[in-house]
């Protein structure tokens, strides 16, 4: 039977539709998953079977995080990783990391989507590359099938430990034909590829410094015979560039191109070293790329370029990364700091300020780009029925009603007084209406405790 639900009053509509609407009054008629139409103060309001006051909201897009790592969530600010750069980081988890149990990825990944979703991220992708213990890429499918959140699953991978030159310790890595076997299990078995898909697969081996040649190579024709997106970290620090110099002679994006690894179904996390010659090449393939400025900074890799990225005609979307290098997973947050960062790089190039509507275009329209997904990013009558609310009558955005839009970015981040995720009501006046986070965190915190015991 079909339901309809409306959104009135809003104090602005933030469609970023092809015209990039902003609508003062504006409202948002919903029809079952979808939405079927936007109006002004002067349209007449459509009858509805349940209507939603926005009165001191803004409604605007769902948000698309295009980089995570959930599992995360259970080690964050761990004293030995709090002050090292990237190698360092990853030294000091991976032995932390070994002790992960499937019911670990399970709980971590509802910990990461009711945060996410809070901030105002209604479509997530994470990058799972650890599978010990009997873990799988299941466990967290099923997470985001109880938190209702739509899910791009990378499946990970790594396969060069240390003994063969590679980062991480041998016992966290698996035999590449078994890497291959289990990624199509997963695509068969769950990808949908249909318009409004709640789950996709991604084809993810980790990092040039944790596979091998052959399985970037592998896993980018496998991806393309299943008709699946491509994921991986390229050019993230210093360290990055100077390993894939040693042990390919290549620069990060020449090797990527090597492998096969660019072009409209690929996306890269970080890019922060990314030299011109890469940024040209993957702008002519329309490469994308997952911002990730907090974990950039927190881990002192630098600056990516993203304007530049932009104009060469990459994709480019957000990323909250992995919240042990985060240490969060809040997506409007995220575009704050992405505003902040790049008026930084923007001040050295004599660009003009990184605006707000800027980085939140990024976190909406760019990060479906970067997906590779034409239903979600914008609202418009017909694209899926993902939409959140930020309600600024309180303190926090006390003073900032002359440009409420901006101020989302420019005031302290907050929590989502509704978020809907396919027509379906997630959390209503700031409450999750089919989970207690507070319990979440009761048993995140347990098993938290298990892992670092361990």
């Amino acid at each position: 039977m079909s339901r309809s639900l409306l959104l009135k009053n809003a104090l602005r509509l933030v469609t970023m539709d092809a015209d990039r609407r902003e609508i003062a009054g504006g409202w948002v008629l919903v029809r079952d998953r979808q939405v079927a139409a936007i109006g002004t103060p002067a349209d007449p309001l459509p009858p509805a079977d349940e209507v939603l006051d926005m009165t001191g909201h803004v409604v605007m897009p769902g948000m698309v995080n295009t980089h995570h790592h959930m599992y995360q969530t259970l080690t964050r600010a761990i004293p030995a990783a709090q002050d090292v750069s990237l190698f360092g980081w990853l030294q000091a988890l991976y032995p932390i990391w070994a002790g992960l149990t499937p019911e670990m990825i399970h709980v971590s990944a509802c910990t990461a989507m009711t945060e996410l979703l809070w901030s105002g991220c209604t479509t997530t992708s994470d990058h799972l590359y650890l599978f010990p213990n009997g873990a799988r890429l299941d466990d967290e499918i099923e997470a985001a099938a109880r938190m209702g959140m739509r899910f791009h699953a990378a499946r990970g991978a790594m396969s060069v430990g240390e003994s063969q030159g590679g980062l991480p310790p041998d016992r966290v890595v698996e035999d590449e034909d078994a890497i291959l076997t289990d990624t199509q299990r997963v695509i068969e078995t769950y990808h949908d590829p249909a318009r409004f898909s709640m789950l996709r697969v991604a084809v993810a081996p980790c990092s040039p410094f944790s596979v091998s040649r052959d399985l970037m190579r592998n896993a980018a024709s496998l991806a393309r015979v299943t008709g699946t997106m491509l994921h991986t970290h390229l050019a993230e620090n210093a360290s990055d560039i100077a390993y894939s110099r040693e042990k390919f002679d290549m620069t990060p994006a020449e090797y990527a191109e090597d492998t096969g690894w660019v072009g409209s179904d690929v996306w890269h996390a970080h890019c922060v070293r990314l030299d011109d010659a890469g940024i040209k090449r993957f702008g002519a393939t329309h490469t994308g790329m997952a911002h990730c400025p907090c974990s950039n900074m927190r881990l002192g890799s630098g600056i990516a370029p993203v304007r530049r990225m932009v104009a060469a005609g990459m994709r480019v979307g957000l990323g909250v990364d992995g919240s042990a290098s985060n240490d969060g997973s809040h997506m409007l947050g995220e575009a704050r700091q992405a505003m902040l960062l790049g008026r930084l790089l923007g001040g050295e190039d004599n660009q003009p300020m990184m605006q707000a509507r800027e980085v939140l275009e990024l976190a909406t329209r760019g990060g479906a780009a970067v997906l590779g997904r034409d239903d979600v990013g914008h609202l418009a009558a017909g694209m899926a029925a993902d939409i959140v609310a930020f309600d600024l009558r309180g303190i926090d955005h006390a003073g900032a009603q002359s440009d409420p839009v901006a101020a989302l970015v420019f005031c302290t981040p907050g929590k989502v007084a509704y978020s809907i995720v396919n027509g379906r009501i997630l959390i209503r006046d700031g409450v999750f209406t089919g989970h207690d986070p507070a319990r979440l965190a009761r048993r995140h915190n347990e098993l938290a405790r298990q892992l670092l015991q361990a």
